[in-house]
């Protein structure tokens, strides 16, 4: 029997967000698995990249796929560098660099850490989040693309399939506040991740040439 298995933070782990009687993401994923397959949600509201190494001390002996989505509360933890004042361009972009560097270290450390169990493992994306203030909205893209930059290239570089959730959830209905997933775009995420595990959809795919 397969067995899939999220880590990560709200992404995943986002019972307390959505409306009263409506599906978190696991129990989402779980209808759109094969009969026989099971999903198990190890991933942890608030976590950051870090604690996915804690977490995957709870995996399942019969875990036979990984999906993790970490790094959106990294962003958050460093969003006030947005707002810091700078003399030059160039200033402000040696502060963001040291940014990316760190989170790009730790990145890697939790892909080697979850690429040990030697299962097949796929990576999301942070999506864009919906920040109701408009400037707000364009800072906090911007700054997570560096994230995500760093994120893409763990994954092309170690052939995984990636999730890209800034393309799934697109639209206002799909959050339930700026940051969460609601059960709209949760439905989104889960149908990718059975797509990705279980291959039971049609939609044509674009490919990464890296190596």
């Amino acid at each position: 029997m397969s067995h899939v298995v999220l880590l990560g933070d709200s992404i995943f782990d986002n019972a307390a967000y959505v409306r009263r009687g409506e599906p978190d993401v696991v129990a989402q994923v779980r209808t759109k698995l094969p009969r026989d397959w099971q999903a198990t949600l190890c991933a942890v509201d608030g976590a950051v990249t870090r604690d996915v190494d804690h977490q995957l001390r709870n995996v399942p002996e019969s875990a036979s796929h990984l999906v993790v989505s970490a790094g959106g509360n990294d962003g958050l933890r460093n969003i006030g560098v947005l707002r810091e004042g700078a003399r030059s361009v160039a200033e402000a972009m040696g502060r963001l660099a040291d940014v990316r560097d760190e989170f790009a270290r730790v990145y890697r450390d939790m892909v080697d850490k979850v690429a040990e169990r030697r299962l097949p493992v796929a990576l999301c994306t942070i999506y864009d989040a919906r920040f109701p203030d408009p400037q707000e909205q364009r800072l906090v893209v911007t700054g997570l693309a560096l994230f995500n930059d760093c994120i893409m290239r763990e994954a092309f570089g170690r052939r995984l399939p990636l999730i890209d959730l800034r393309l799934l959830c697109n639209e206002p209905d799909d959050y339930a506040n700026p940051i969460e997933p609601s059960a709209r775009g949760g439905d989104k995420i889960a149908s990718a991740i059975a797509q990705v595990v279980a291959g039971n959809s049609i939609l044509p795919r674009s490919q990464v040439f890296a190596h």
